[in-house]
């Protein structure tokens, strides 16, 4: 068995770990924004932008954990919950108002002939498969976002001791 890693070493990890993560929230979500902004699609721009936003938070905890500041590791967990109620929230609207319109041209006529022999409308498979895919982001965002904050969580006694250290020194 390894012996536990030194407090500066989790410091260093978890640093590297937010600004990594809060990078990718950022621009991917940014980039997802201003996409539905250049197509005029408002909900889609908010929703972008609101989780951009928890990349931003995740960053501002990683500044403040390099700074040596403790507080970092409370917004750290934020931003990764407050993702996580953004994009639970998103998924519960869109289950609860389908809308169908974008993706009905994609169904060919032998795809719709084959849902037809499934005793289904092609609207009917439609509705099920946007459903499906919403339970899947909402399935995904809890393991992940739950996860990073759980590992966030597990590791705030190691970045208070390393931050303890760091005052020492």
């Amino acid at each position: 068995m390894k012996p536990p890693l030194p407090p500066t070493e989790v410091l260093r990890r978890v640093t590297r770990v937010a600004r990594f993560d809060g990078m990718s929230i950022l621009g991917v979500a940014g980039a997802f924004a201003l996409v539905s902004a250049a197509s005029r699609d408002v909900s889609g721009s908010v929703i972008g932008l609101l989780v951009a936003g928890a990349g931003a938070i995740e960053l501002h905890g990683a500044a403040l954990l390099r700074a040596g500041r403790g507080n970092g590791m409370r917004w750290l967990v934020s931003s990764q919950l407050y993702l996580m109620t953004t994009m639970l929230v998103y998924v519960a609207v869109r289950v609860a108002n389908p809308d169908i319109s974008a993706i009905r041209p994609v169904v060919t006529t032998e795809l719709a002939a084959q849902i037809a022999q499934a005793g289904m409308t092609v609207d009917q498979f439609l509705l099920e498969f946007l459903r499906l895919v919403y339970l899947c982001v909402a399935g995904a965002t809890l393991l992940y976002q739950g996860g990073m904050a759980i590992y966030y969580l597990r590791r705030r006694s190691a970045i208070e001791a390393a931050m303890l250290e760091t005052e020492v020194l």
